[in-house]
C-alpha cells in the first residue's frame, strides 16, 4: 500500500467563502481570514515579534481587567440610557394626567373659548 501525503501545512487554506453581504459581514471575513493567518504563522514559528506580542499581551491579567472594566462600563451606560427613557415616559405620563385633571376639573380644555356670554 503507498503512503499517504500529508497536506502541506506551509500553504495557508483558501477555502471558498460565501460573498459577504453587508460591510459588517466583509470585515468579518477579512479578521477571520487574518486570525487564521496569524495562527498559522505561530504554528510554524514565522510569526513576527508583533504578532506574537499582540497575543501575549491578550492572556495578561491587565488585559482581562480592562475588558472587564469596559463591560462594567457599557452595562452602566446602557443601565443610564434606559433610565432616561424611563424618565422620560414618566414626564409624559404625568403632562396627560395634569392635562386631564384640569379637564376634568373644567380650568382647561379649548371649550371655554366656544361660550358667548
Amino acid at each position: 500500500m503507498g503512503k499517504v501525503k500529508a497536506p502541506d501545512s506551509s500553504k495557508p487554506k483558501t477555502s471558498k467563502m460565501r460573498p459577504a453581504l453587508t460591510p459588517e459581514a466583509k470585515e468579518n471575513q477579512m479578521i477571520s481570514l487574518a486570525m487564521d493567518l496569524v495562527e498559522q504563522r505561530l504554528r510554524d514559528g514565522t510569526a513576527t515579534s508583533q504578532e506574537t506580542t499582540h497575543f501575549l499581551k491578550l492572556a495578561t491579567s491587565k488585559s482581562k481587567l480592562e475588558l472587564k472594566y469596559l463591560e462594567a462600563q457599557t452595562e452602566v451606560a446602557i443601565a443610564k440610557k434606559e433610565a432616561l427613557k424611563a424618565q422620560q415616559h414618566s414626564d409624559e405620563v404625568f403632562a396627560e394626567a395634569m392635562k386631564a385633571f384640569k379637564e376634568y376639573s373644567g380650568h382647561g380644555g379649548s371649550d371655554e373659548d366656544d361660550y358667548e356670554y
